[in-house]
């Protein structure tokens, strides 16, 4: 059965961001997210140099082996065009760039993946995973020694273990192959959005029956309710029937810094890489406000993320204790309180056939009595006309001791005389 795709991308700069680092871009059969890192040095231009050079690859191929090597020749290629960026330019020293993007081959998903980017499938309402993050809290967490809890709100998620880019080491890229059919939706998206909106509310947009433009839209307003600490970016693509009749015309469309030029110019003697629309000398005086950063994979730092993680859990048990004696101290606090202005009401009601004068209230908290008796009148209750006799069974609430025993004393006067 022949497919074809519907796609649809979004990108947001967030809300606390002064430049976009995100770069996407949804073609005729490639369909991918670049997140820059880098600070505003570096991380916009690293995503849009190889966001440009991957798209080339958009092309039909003769066989999904063929498909798969090119889109991982591409991909290293632009890992060297980095390299070669920041050997012109050292100020772009340290820039990088994550990537995670699919080329649709026949009936197959051809993968390729470095970093923190994610690809999902959803299939039949079930949205799955397919990439695996390249970060050292992913590791902890694979091998155990960390919970999905601890790593969601963890200090140093967002350090890389892989990225392309200036980082001295050759990239180390996932490739796959998954077979996809008519019903499939691939998300591809930027941790601004898997790392911000959670999981259960990003299944559910993608699940729906939502048109691939209209889902991108609603994910990426998710991630500005959740206040969109980083930029975000989504691809969305739809497999459906290649007979099926559609409005939409597949072109290629970038967003995110990929969709502005990149051009290098001369000043005073000295080439200055840029993009066409340069950010404004505030935004390169600011410092980054960029949390990504890259670092090798070595054991001891794999020890020294642990040892922040099980610091983080001894401070967040002593919190949680510390808050349930605040709660329980407050709760006593409020009992008691609550108790002593009890002790300032009274009411009059029966006891043992005889009228008295109760302290406190006549409500019980289950075999909690907030009353006691306080004064006998010596006055027999079946002496009582019927009414008084009714109001007594009632109980007569007083407002003080005072009101109490102005009621005895109506009490008195009603009883007939014999």
């Amino acid at each position: 059965m022949g497919i074809k795709q519907i796609s649809a991308a979004a990108s947001d700069i967030g809300k606390h961001r002064s430049s976009n680092q995100d770069s996407g871009y949804a073609g005729y059969r490639l369909f991918f997210v670049a997140d820059g890192m880098g600070g505003h040095a570096g991380g916009d231009l690293a995503s849009a140099i190889s966001s440009q050079r991957i798209a080339l690859t958009d092309n039909s191929y003769e066989s999904s082996e063929e498909a798969l090597q090119e889109l991982y020749d591409s991909v290293i290629e632009a890992n060297q065009m980095l390299n070669n960026t920041v050997a012109e330019h050292p100020e772009l020293s340290g820039m990088g760039t994550t990537f995670s993007g699919l080329l649709i081959h026949d009936n197959y998903a051809i993968i390729s993946h470095i970093g923190d980017s994610r690809v999902y499938l959803c299939r039949d309402g079930s949205v799955t995973q397919i990439t695996s993050d390249h970060t050292f809290v992913q590791k902890l967490l694979d091998t155990g020694r960390i919970t999905p809890e601890e790593a969601l709100t963890h200090p140093r998620r967002s350090v890389l273990m892989r990225v392309l880019g200036d980082v001295h080491t050759d990239p180390e890229l996932d490739m796959l192959k998954v077979e996809t059919r008519p019903g499939d939706r691939w998300l591809i998206c930027s941790d601004g959005l898997s790392g911000v909106v959670p999981d259960e509310l990003v299944d559910t947009i993608v699940a729906s029956d939502t048109s691939a433009e209209e889902t991108t839209r609603l994910l990426v307003e998710q991630a500005l309710l959740f206040d969109a600490p980083d930029n975000v970016t989504v691809v969305i693509t739809d497999i459906v029937d290649e007979k099926e009749k559609t409005e939409f015309e597949p072109s290629p469309r970038f967003v995110g810094s990929s969709a502005n030029e990149i051009v290098i110019e001369d000043q005073s003697g000295s080439r200055i890489l840029r993009l066409l629309n340069p950010r404004n000398l505030v935004d390169l005086l600011t410092p980054s406000e960029d949390p990504t950063e890259y670092a090798p994979e070595s054991e001891e730092l794999l020890e020294k993320i642990l040892k922040t993680t099980q610091r983080k859990i001894r401070w967040r048990t002593a919190r949680i204790i510390a808050s349930w004696i605040l709660i329980f101290a407050i709760a006593i606090a409020v009992g008691f309180g609550a108790y002593n202005y009890t002790q300032t009401r009274y009411y009059v009601a029966e006891s043992d056939g005889e009228v008295v004068i109760f302290k406190g209230i006549r409500e019980a908290l289950g075999p909690l009595s907030f009353s006691s008796e306080f004064e006998s009148t010596g006055i027999i209750v079946e002496e009582l006309p019927a009414f008084q006799q009714t109001l007594i069974e009632r109980s007569i609430t007083a407002e003080s001791l005072e009101d109490a025993q102005r009621i005895i004393s109506e009490l008195r006067e009603s009883i007939p005389d014999e």
